[in-house]
């Protein structure tokens, strides 16, 4: 059976169908979406009222509508009309298309506007065998495709359903005009709000933007970055912390595509010489998202980050998140101190909000009072109140955390002292009896304590209300479909590379070395998921002694050692030897190993 052909169904199909009669079975579409729980009825309502007043096909309004995804319509079409579905692995080369528009003489252009591609199949070992033609198309069933393909070609012909994005992909490669799409200009050549707010509102530009929605959930990306350039822009998605290159496309697209992100997050499309920051509540492939933009001018437009996040009640445990038993115990144990400061570092985006968000829900036990002050309310906790910060009204950490202490909160979240006067507020609410826990962008969780020193406060009071400081990065999780056991030789210089005093803490444990091997589950890449990588320092005797004698990092780090302190480069060498992922990936995130 031939690769393009993703089901038996098809072997029926190597004839042109009689689009006089279209091949739709009962149920209607919109029933079978109901039926399978993938819309809602009023998506479909809506969708049918979008199809009243553009017309159109329903299904195709429906992912517009954000109420579900092009790969989501296309498997339940391709059931209905007894199709095949063109995957992206299996898609031709261009040249194979080029050669076949060059062989019947249709322009490439013809093609774009139908949004289809055709080609002929590769040739076999038998000479004489019929090679049937190809045709992959958005709307297969359009009556002109089989038309164009009828016109003195005996061939059979085979059509399948495919992705928007893939087929532009496709002419894109073949040689289609740049210029097919969008222009940005108004006749009088200038761009102005008007005619960027009707670009961003036309259907190839709610269409593009849609289908990088939908691919970003699908590859499970946390952020989307649209890059102009010159000739094209970029979108590139960060998967699993890794930048991967998305797709490509003309540069005359990007004004209309840009305008259309920042219409959707609520943002001034006319205003391209400022940054700017959005935020809005969409629909994507049928879930509901947070959208949340940032813009940067650069030399050839605007330069957009995208963060889709998806609302959800539920917050994963912290033994989800890669925290181990000892570590748990840790970490509950100085988040329930009646009093004192807990402070949790990391980079931006390596879930310290999740994990603070966990504790929080751990301490919400009806008796005490938990207040938070943050930028923006990532999550809705129940029994918590959250205050979310708005610096252009004056609501900054600072004067959110004064008005807090006149709330008599038990417990304080900050989601992050950044400024003098936030530290000094937080270690004075920590001395008059309240838990504060906050985060610090610091580069390990000793840092932190330097960090505040640098912010202005002084080390005595540092050391009478500090309890302890955490760190966390996120590495890759090895995919395990496609992850290999470490041969013998492999293992055995991992196992080398062991700092000497993890040995105590490994004890009889037995190794499960793996390496990423590679599959399409993963995106070839070897890993799928991330875990944390953990670092806490409970705030022993030795280390107060040495912070009011405002000792260094390294001083506090030697201190903590002897406490039984684990680094970033620890943790993550035990969960390589557990299997859980990568010692390359542990040097990758965590750096060179310790050794002591």
């Amino acid at each position: 059976m031939d690769p393009h052909l993703r089901s038996d169904p098809l072997t029926a199909a190597l004839i042109v169908p009689d689009f006089a009669t279209p091949r739709i079975a009962n149920p209607r579409l919109g029933e079978i979406l109901l039926q399978r729980g993938l819309i809602r009825p009023a998506d479909l309502a809506n969708g049918l009222a979008l199809q009243a007043q553009n017309g159109g096909l329903l299904g195709l309004n429906l992912v517009r509508l954000g109420a579900i995804s092009e790969a989501q319509l296309l498997e339940v079409l391709s059931e209905q009309l007894g199709l095949g579905v063109l995957a992206p692995d299996d898609a031709p080369n261009p040249s194979q298309i080029a050669e076949f528009l060059a062989e019947i003489g249709a322009p490439l252009s013809w093609w774009s506007d139908r949004e289809a591609v055709a080609w002929r199949a590769d040739a076999t070992e038998d000479e004489d065998a019929v090679r049937p033609i190809y045709c992959a198309a958005v709307q297969p069933l359009d009556p002109m495709l089989a038309e164009r393909l009828g016109q003195g070609l005996s061939s059979p012909v085979i059509f399948l359903l495919a992705q928007r994005a893939l087929v532009e992909a496709l002419t894109q490669d073949v040689g289609a005009d740049a210029s097919s799409g969008f222009d940005v200009t108004s006749p009088s050549g200038a761009s102005d709000a008007a005619r960027l707010r009707e670009l961003a509102q036309e259907a190839p530009t709610i269409d593009f933007v849609n289908s990088v929605f939908a691919e970003a959930l699908t590859r499970r990306a946390s952020d989307v970055h649209v890059e102009p350039y010159e000739d094209r822009f970029l979108v590139r998605m960060r998967i699993d912390g890794v930048l991967t290159t998305a797709r490509a496309a003309p540069r005359s697209q990007f004004d209309a595509v840009c305008s259309r992100i920042k219409l959707l997050s609520g943002m001034d499309i006319g205003e391209r010489r400022l940054p700017q920051d959005g935020r809005q509540s969409i629909r994507v492939s049928g879930q509901d998202m947070d959208l949340r933009v940032s813009s940067l001018p650069c030399s050839w437009g605007e330069s957009l980050v995208l963060r889709l996040l998806g609302k959800t009640s539920r917050l994963p445990e912290l033994r989800e998140l890669g925290v181990g038993p000892a570590q748990e115990a840790q970490f509950l144990s100085l988040s329930e101190h009646p009093n004192g400061v807990f402070l949790i570092t990391g980079p931006t985006g390596s879930g310290k909000t999740t994990t603070i968000y966990r504790l929080l829900t751990h301490l919400n036990d009806g008796e005490r009072k938990i207040i938070t002050v943050e930028d923006p309310v990532e999550l809705d906790l129940p029994g918590v109140i959250q205050v979310r910060v708005r610096s252009e009204i004056g609501l900054t950490f600072a004067a959110g955390l004064r008005s807090i202490l006149r709330q008599d909160p038990d417990v304080i979240m900050i989601g992050e002292i950044r400024d003098p006067e936030t530290a000094r507020i937080a270690v004075q609410a920590a001395l008059t009896g309240h838990m504060v826990i906050s985060t610090v962008h610091t580069n390990s969780a000793l840092a932190a304590i330097p960090r505040l020193l640098d912010l202005g406060v002084e080390d005595y009071l540092l050391a009478d209300v500090l309890r302890g400081v955490a760190g966390q990065r996120l590495v890759r999780r090895l995919c395990v479909t496609c992850a290999r056991p470490s041969s013998p030789s492999e293992a055995a210089v991992h196992e080398a590379a062991m700092p000497a005093h993890l040995k105590a803490v490994i004890g009889d444990e037995p190794q499960n070395w793996h390496e990423p091997a590679g599959c399409p589950q993963c995106g070839r890449s070897g890993f799928r998921g991330r875990v944390g990588l953990y670092e806490i320092a409970p705030a022993s005797v030795g280390i107060t002694a040495a912070l009011r004698e405002s000792a260094d990092e390294d001083r506090l780090t030697q201190l903590a050692r002897g406490a039984g302190f684990l680094s970033f480069a620890d943790d993550g060498f035990l969960k390589a030897r557990r299997g859980e992922t990568a010692l390359s990936e542990v040097y990758r995130i965590a750096g060179a190993l310790e050794e002591t």
